[in-house]
């Protein structure tokens, strides 16, 4: 699989966020930001995108060779439930609908969408859609979840992490949590105060209701609030923050995050790379082993309600079977032990 995330336009900014392929060791192949000095007055972020924007299709990404294991179908097209979920699981989406439907990967890549992490909870608790599978809602969205009579289910079934991303031409291999804080606080402006180049840093963000950001906030900043992005600063799409990083200025000097799987295998871009946090490497290996720091897992979600003996309940009940984590492993992802 391809490793280097690669430049992409040559005016906006770099990047805005889960395999049995080969494992990913420091780069970006071709598929989540950095603000100016904190003395700087920040503008506001960008708002989230509406939610009558067209959801994410696997015909956007990176092609990818993915090969399912033989499986016993168990529901028809036509039984199928409603699913939707988070951009960086649209190949999961495939994959499971291929194999719980018996159609090929390739029809069942026609016939995916994604609307995102926060509008496909809000979704679900309308009852558009019957099962999702979603990372972690950020803030706003727990706090819908929170406020509806509807409650939900979640089984964690995969693993994923969440990444951190520099140019190519960066000297910085590593960096330890408490380093990407200070960064992200206004504490540390300059590369060379983290063994870098005598450059501002320029740090990516995402919007506050990507899922991407979710994790940014919970598995790094924690308790800690981040600097606010001006709005060229926090890309509302995470392909539109990989492609900023690319870009900016076809510099070294930016930073940015995504989650591994969407950075490793589905938006890649060559001249961007990973680098590692508290002396990780994220790959296949030290995220299933628990080794890489910033981990955290992706979930099928249904309603309470849903009747245990309905498509989605068997779906959701399959994905933890060992037939179903083999089909998550194959699809490039890491399920949970």
């Amino acid at each position: 699989m391809k490793k280097t995330l690669s430049l992409g336009l040559a005016a906006l900014l770099i990047l805005a966020l889960f395999s049995g392929c080969a494992g990913k060791q420091g780069t970006l192949d071709t598929d989540p930001t950095s603000a100016p000095q904190a003395a700087e007055t920040p503008e506001a972020a960008t708002p989230a995108p509406e939610a009558t924007a067209a959801p994410s299709t696997l015909a956007t990404m990176d092609e990818q060779t993915i090969v399912l294991p033989k499986v016993e179908p168990f529901l028809t097209l036509d039984e199928y439930p409603r699913v939707d979920g988070s951009t960086a699981n649209l190949p999961l989406m495939a994959a499971v609908m291929a194999s719980a439907t018996g159609i090929s990967y390739e029809e069942a890549s026609t016939l995916v969408e994604a609307s995102t992490t926060p509008y496909a909870y809000t979704r679900l608790l309308e009852g558009q859609v019957d099962l999702l599978l979603v990372y972690e809602g950020s803030g706003s969205t727990q706090k819908e979840i929170a406020a509806s009579p509807v409650k939900l289910r979640m089984d964690p079934i995969g693993r994923d992490a969440l990444v951190m991303i520099v140019n190519e031409d960066n000297p910085v291999q590593s960096l330890t949590q408490e380093q990407l804080r200070d960064i992200y606080t206004g504490k540390i402006l300059n590369w060379k105060e983290v063994g870098g180049k005598d450059e501002k840093i320029v740090a990516f963000q995402r919007v506050e209701s990507s899922g991407s950001q979710a994790l940014f906030i919970k598995l790094l900043m924690k308790d800690v609030t981040p600097m606010v992005a001006p709005t060229e600063l926090a890309p509302s799409e995470m392909g539109e923050l990989i492609e900023a990083l690319a870009e900016y200025n076809n510099a070294g000097n930016a930073l940015g995050y995504s989650v591994y799987y969407y950075a490793s295998y589905m938006y890649t871009r060559p001249g961007l790379r990973f680098i590692g946090v508290d002396g990780v490497m994220p790959s296949d290996e030290t995220i299933a082993s628990g080794e890489y720091p910033l981990l955290n897992p992706f979930y099928a979600v249904v309603r309470e309600e849903e009747p245990a003996d309905s498509p989605a309940s068997k779906l959701a009940a399959w994905l933890k079977t060992p037939e179903g984590k083999a089909v998550i492993e194959a699809a490039g992802y890491i399920p949970v032990p």
